[in-house]
């Protein structure tokens, strides 16, 4: 199938969460977009019932573009651990539970750990992107970044798994950096999970 790109307009983001929609939009905002989230549209969430990052991302999209009649782009992302084949994975948010508190879903991680008596803590994050079109095109984009995961959790920046999150390299949790670190290195690497599929979708969409 072709590859589109996107032209500068307005653009939504299919998402709900406060953080992602944050990094998104300074992701965004070099590139002349006019961003509008679906909850300022009004747009309900849709039931992401896939079984893979793909699948959810682009049900989020999809939802979003043809309700709105504008190219949506949307994000599906999670914290899947070495031994426990990958769990939480594409239901790292309900881990969390009703009130979505990732305390709740670190806590999760590590009493598996424990009853597992694991000593591989490896451990990834995963960001998916899919930009849908309202005749149904979508294309997808997807970034990862390795490490383990340290107890307690470390920092209050961020948001989700962030603070048990150690990446391969670095001394600080995700939990511990700022916006600006998080998502790039010095020399303006992809760091995060999320900048790295953005690097993708900025090379081939816009």
């Amino acid at each position: 199938m072709t590859e589109r790109r996107l032209e500068p307009g307005r653009l939504v983001v299919a998402s709900h969460n406060k953080g992602k929609l944050k990094e998104i939009n300074e992701l965004l905002e070099p590139f002349g977009f006019d961003v509008v989230s679906a909850g300022d549209l009004g747009l309900p969430e849709p039931v992401e019932d896939g079984e893979t990052f793909e699948a959810n991302a682009e049900i989020k999209a999809l939802a979003a573009a043809k309700a709105s009649g504008l190219p949506a782009l949307a994000d599906d992302s999670g914290f899947c651990v070495n031994a426990l084949m990958g769990d939480p994975g594409v239901y790292s948010a309900r881990w969390a539970g009703p009130g979505k508190d990732f305390s709740v879903a670190m806590q999760k991680v590590e009493d598996k750990l424990q009853a597992l008596g694991a000593t591989d803590r490896g451990c990834y994050f995963v960001a998916v992107l899919c930009v849908a079109w309202p005749d149904g095109h979508t294309q997808f984009y997807r970034g990862e970044v390795h490490g383990d995961a340290v107890w307690p959790p470390r920092g209050l920046e961020g948001f989700g798994y962030d603070p048990m999150f150690l990446p391969e390299g670095f001394d600080r949790t995700f939990g511990e950096m700022d916006q600006a670190s998080k998502q790039r290195l010095a020399d303006g690497t992809a760091l995060s999970h999320r900048a790295k599929a953005f690097d993708l979708f900025k090379s081939e969409c816009l």
